[in-house]
């Protein structure tokens, strides 16, 4: 393994955006929140070792709609490998809050357990593919529906770049539930849940100077599954810029998102987000410290 194995990722994956609610639609969004993974570099394997990190994100897509989401992952790079793959291990908490006026709702979220297969092709190069999957919890703010989560996604991270598509498909197990959760259909079945299988892509483009990371960063999701006749599928791409520090120890990054299309959302989505990351344990011989994966 060249020396892009001694550096380390930020965060993997995380959640959902607001919700539009009508009386003569469906609307659901993906499971996996879209963006969530802006600024880290899935496609190359980690150092072997143990990880935290935390998503944190605030935002508002119209006056009256307004999501805060907090996100912990913590990740087992482990000594093993699989078909000249590093495994990894993944698993993934969250808490969510929306506000609407007169009304707050919140709780936690479907946690999501992976296992990863990540390659490291040289030259920078690294491509992964993870499977896993999101399960129901009874929370106000959580899916009613288990999902498979299956990942692909490209990582170059040569001479100072974080270059990434993370490509993330979403498959409901339950498309049609009797709890609405965060996605009811529409009148009069709004006691019932509508859940679409759905695809992601989350896009990097960032460069290091010194311990500072600067580039674009940008997003897209659509829902790919009609659950009911009345459901109409929601799309969306948003872009933005992100900026990082690397403390050698830890990582510090912040970023911004603003939608630029919208199909059947109530606005134009604008987001900040705060990442920390830092190696709970990695392998003595391969943690260098102020070495960072972009």
């Amino acid at each position: 393994m060249n020396n892009r194995a001694t550096k380390f990722r930020l965060g993997l994956p995380g959640w959902m955006l607001p919700l539009c609610l009508m009386s003569t639609v469906a609307l659901a969004g993906s499971v996996t929140q879209p963006g969530s993974t802006l600024g880290t570099a899935p496609g190359a394997p980690l150092t072997p070792g143990f990880y935290f990190s935390n998503t944190a994100d605030w935002g508002e897509r119209d006056p009256n709609t307004r999501l805060f989401v907090d996100h912990p992952v913590y990740t087992w790079s482990t000594p093993w490998m699989i078909f000249g793959a590093r495994f990894q291990i993944m698993g993934e908490t969250a808490f969510n809050a929306q506000y609407t006026p007169g009304n707050r709702a919140e709780g936690y979220y479907n946690p999501l357990l992976t296992g990863q297969l990540a390659w490291d092709l040289g030259n920078g190069l690294g491509f992964s593919y993870t499977l896993g999957a999101y399960f129901d919890v009874p929370q106000p703010r959580s899916w009613s529906s288990n999902s498979i989560n299956q990942r692909f996604a490209l990582s170059y991270t040569g001479n100072g770049w974080n270059l990434t598509a993370n490509l993330i498909y979403g498959i409901e197990l339950s498309p049609f539930t009797n709890r609405p959760q965060n996605a009811p259909c529409p009148a009069p079945l709004t006691m019932n849940g509508c859940n679409a299988d759905f695809t992601n892509l989350d896009l990097t483009g960032t460069k290091k100077i010194g311990n500072w990371e600067l580039g674009p960063v940008a997003f897209g999701s659509m829902d790919v599954s009609t659950p009911i006749s009345t459901y109409q599928r929601q799309s969306q791409f948003a872009a933005g810029g992100l900026i990082g520090y690397d403390f050698g120890v830890a990582r510090l990054q912040a970023y911004l998102t603003r939608d630029v299309y919208v199909h059947n959302y109530s606005g134009l989505d604008t987001r900040v987000w705060a990442r920390v990351t830092l190696p709970l344990w990695t392998a003595p011989e391969a943690w260098a410290p102020a070495v960072s994966r972009k």
